[in-house]
């Protein structure tokens, strides 16, 4: 595995998604913020769980890119539309994952109880179309711009 554009390539796809989906978010094209989730599962601070929230974006930005590079190493091959097919994959997942976040996260409410004292994070819903109708389309095209930029840049060895 090469150790090297992991840890470059890998750093710069988690900050270019992230920027792509917060960006959406400033704009008001969708109400999801992934690092502020995040950071809420760890504290009920909101300055706070922002800051957390990216660091642990991050890190699991890293730990995405080490299992793409398995993939290509595996595959004995990388390029962009390899790393995109990853990336629709990914994004697939996390957008079919989205309704289940709520039994996990100890700050989000659920479908059916609502918002309460200790849960005031509104549910993602079915493809986290709560956060707004165009919400599953920037998460997918965030992730094929993580997925393209690590499977151009990497080098399988």
């Amino acid at each position: 595995m090469n150790l090297m554009d992991v840890l470059v390539w890998g750093g710069i796809a988690t900050v270019v998604m992230t920027a792509v989906l917060e960006g959406a978010m400033y704009v008001g094209w969708t109400r999801m913020s992934l690092p502020f989730i995040l950071g809420t599962i760890f504290t009920g601070d909101r300055r706070k769980a922002a800051f957390l929230g990216a660091g642990i974006h991050l890190v699991n930005g890293y730990a995405f890119a080490f299992g793409y590079a398995a993939a290509f190493q595996s595959l004995h091959a990388a390029s962009w539309w390899i790393g995109t097919l990853l990336g629709a994959a990914h994004a697939t997942v996390v957008l079919v994952l989205m309704p289940y976040l709520p039994s996990v996260h100890p700050r989000m409410a659920t479908e059916h109880d609502g918002p309460g004292a200790r849960r005031a994070l509104q549910p993602p819903g079915f493809f986290a179309l709560n956060y707004g109708h165009r919400t599953p389309l920037f998460g997918l095209v965030s992730h094929l711009i993580y997925g393209a930029i690590i499977g151009t840049f990497y080098h399988v060895v």
